[in-house]
């Protein structure tokens, strides 16, 4: 099949550091080239793939100084696919909402996966108006605040099989907090967490400009607490290390998590997860095999002491069997070929 991926600017694909979205594109876009597709990814100059790139802007908005806002380099792009689209057997959009309006009348040979929250007031009559698109979830609970909108699937994420390795004899003998430093995600409680059980906690976060004053205000304080240590961003290559060797994942979000993405990476190094039942997270996580799902810090306190009645290599083998970017890519690559059937049906009774 011809394909195209069309990626967010905002990072390279696969970015350096941090960026869930622009990684995903990327796992998808190898799999599917590795699988004989014929792929066109729409991203960043700077990203790096083995398909056709076609660069919306030189370097990664992010990291171009120069750039304040994102949604002229985004239109741009946008224009670029829109004169090529007819080279493509399916559209894959990955930035949310912004090329409704352009590809309305070629609608049906698009997929948009939407990777964010959908829980805000104002996207009810957006998507409420362009019902014809073909929309993926990334979880089942990610849909409830739009049961009306025009879904096609639930399509789960998947890091390749090789990407993260687990550690056979895990020596961190800490606790790990990785994402962003934001009120959603909730790093004070898990810095909270694990002072209340007596273990160290390293967090590796990425501080947007939006969530400065948090950091500075709530979270820089704690960070001079015995046994509190914060390493910054990490890109993939410290990723295995530094979730390998932990004794567990604390993920205490206080927010509609649409998937979480760290997760899956923690599972694919074997290390269980300790997440609030928010969101996604009973979707990804299975109580008692791959971690904990629980409700407040003092169940994640106390689920601490049950980490060893845990198999890390069951949890990588679920990872293994649930979470691969080749499982990810058959599930995509079925909803591209579910379209083109009914458009070559539409086409011979046309």
């Amino acid at each position: 099949m011809k394909i195209a991926q069309i990626a967010p600017l905002a990072e390279a694909v696969p970015p350096r550091l941090y960026g869930g979205t622009e990684r995903i594109v990327s796992y998808l876009t190898e799999q599917l080239v590795r699988d004989g597709h014929e792929v066109t990814l729409f991203a960043s100059g700077d990203s790096r793939t083995s398909a056709e790139l076609v660069s919306g802007w030189p370097t990664a908005l992010r990291l171009d100084p120069g750039v304040r806002d994102s949604v002229p380099y985004t239109l741009m792009m946008l224009d670029e696919v829109r004169r090529r689209a007819e080279e493509f057997d399916v559209l894959h959009f990955h930035i949310d909402l912004m090329h409704f309006p352009l590809f309305r009348d070629i609608a049906a040979r698009t997929v948009t996966t939407l990777h964010g929250r959908l829980d805000l007031p104002d996207l009810r009559p957006f998507y409420g108006k362009f019902p014809e698109f073909p929309l993926v979830s990334i979880s089942n609970d990610q849909r409830r605040p739009l049961p009306g909108a025009g879904w096609l699937a639930t399509v789960y994420h998947g890091l390749p099989v090789d990407l993260l390795h687990p550690s056979r004899r895990p020596a961190g003998g800490y606790l790990a907090f990785l994402g962003r430093i934001s009120p959603e995600k909730r790093p004070d409680l898990a810095i909270e967490i694990a002072r209340r059980v007596g273990l160290p906690i390293k967090l590796s976060a990425k501080v947007d400009a939006v969530d400065r004053d948090y950091f500075e205000s709530r979270i820089k304080p704690l960070l001079d607490l015995p046994g509190v240590e914060f390493v910054g961003e990490i890109g993939e290559a410290q990723k295995g290390e530094f979730l390998g060797n932990a004794a567990a994942l604390l993920f205490p979000i206080d927010w509609p998590e649409p998937f979480g993405l760290v997760m899956i990476e923690a599972m694919a190094c074997g290390t269980p997860v300790i997440a609030f039942r928010r969101g996604s997270v009973p979707e990804v996580l299975e109580d008692g095999v791959t971690g904990y799902v629980v409700d407040g810090v003092g169940e994640a306190v106390r689920a601490i002491d049950r980490l060893d009645r845990l198999d890390r290599t069951a949890i990588r083998r679920r990872f293994e069997q649930r979470f691969s970017a080749a499982r990810m890519t058959r599930d995509y690559v079925a909803l591209y070929e579910s379209l083109t059937a009914v458009a070559a049906k539409d086409r011979r009774v046309a």
